[in-house]
């Protein structure tokens, strides 16, 4: 947190203005960016379960049961490993 503290205040002095916009951003979700390098944790394994399902929804168009779009997740997302050989 001080590194990047430096680094504004090292930014505000030098009077470039470019960088105004993202030290407002950074600022305003510093405590999320420290977090991340604290912990190392994010939401990357959510995020693409969603796109995997968002992807199945799309291949599914057309299914009238909603037992056929849950099987099709079931094998797509398990489901080769317990038929795997």
């Amino acid at each position: 947190m001080a590194k990047i503290d430096r680094w504004i205040t090292a930014v505000e002095k030098s009077g470039l203005t470019c960088f105004n916009l993202f030290i407002t951003t950074l600022n305003k979700y510093k405590g999320c960016i420290i977090n991340y390098f604290k912990d190392r944790e994010n939401s990357g394994f959510v995020e693409g379960l969603n796109n995997k399902i968002k992807v199945i929804k799309r291949r599914c168009y057309g299914f009238f049961k909603t037992e056929s779009l849950f099987q099709r997740l079931v094998l797509d997302l398990q489901g080769y490993d317990m038929f795997a050989v």
